[in-house]
């Protein structure tokens, strides 16, 4: 290579490099003048924030207070309160319950063990006691459910649903038993409308192989009587198809084929 040409490539190169250089050095520059930038940013925001925390230190001192009070309230009112008052209204629906399950299997006198039942004796509370006296604890809900059941019985059928509409339970017999219990009701006052809409609550409060089915027959049957027989054709096809080993499901064929041929 010739020292003219030599000297050449020498002079570009360096002439290159400084300007990379220089310019590497400007956006160094830049980048810390972006840092100092969000840095003085954030030291603002800090100080902005301890100068309104020093200002409203007072109020969020007595929210906090507030908060904890309220915490403490809660927690006191459930453990001294709210726990006895389960416990003692659990302790009161026994008494009744005794004579509600004698009814259950007793030949005669099945009136006036239940009438014990909603009533009470010797000083002791009965259904529709403790369903008062607390409403709202879950054994004042259970004697809601037993008052209703009780008073279905002794067909007071009015009653029933009164004391049953009153019952909230998503157990999964309990809930559908006490809205099928009400269809039964509003059957034997002749209100078949509202007994068809109570079954099929009923039959799909909980999907199981007992309740669902037994719920769906009785809506399916009271739609035939509403002659209603494209539901009740719907009504016993899904028994067919779902329940076919449950009690209902082995006759539903002749049912099945009455609702079919009464829509033609």
């Amino acid at each position: 290579m010739s020292p003219l040409i030599f000297n050449e490539t020498m002079a570009t190169y360096k002439k290159k490099y400084k300007a990379e250089g220089k310019k590497q050095e400007i956006q160094m520059d830049e980048s810390e003048f972006e840092t100092a930038g969000v840095l003085n940013t954030l030291d603002e925001t800090a100080s902005k924030s301890e100068q309104w925390i020093e200002k409203n230190s007072k109020p969020l001192f007595i929210a906090l207070i507030a908060i904890v009070v309220i915490f403490l309230g809660y927690l006191g009112y459930t453990k001294y309160i709210v726990e006895p008052n389960e416990v003692k209204a659990s302790n009161e629906l026994a008494f009744p319950r005794k004579y509600f399950d004698e009814a259950a299997t007793a030949g005669t006198g099945i009136d006036s063990l239940l009438n014990l039942g909603l009533e009470g004796a010797d000083g002791n509370y009965g259904f529709l006691n403790v369903a008062d006296k607390f409403s709202g604890t879950e054994a004042g809900n259970l004697a809601n459910y037993y008052a209703g059941v009780s008073y279905l019985q002794l067909k007071d059928y009015e009653k029933a649903i009164e004391y049953l509409s009153k019952f909230d339970s998503d157990d999964e017999m309990l809930g559908p038993v006490a809205l099928g219990a009400i269809g039964d009701a509003f059957a034997d006052i002749d209100q078949s409308s509202d007994a068809l809409d109570y079954y099929e609550k009923a039959a799909n409060k909980k999907t199981n192989d007992f309740t669902t089915p037994l719920f769906l027959f009785k809506a399916g049957q009271t739609a035939m009587e509403l002659k209603n027989y494209s539901k009740a054709e719907s009504l016993f096809t899904k028994i067919k198809e779902n329940y076919s080993k449950s009690d209902q499901g082995r006759d539903i064929e002749k049912y099945l084929a009455a609702a079919k041929y009464a829509v033609k």
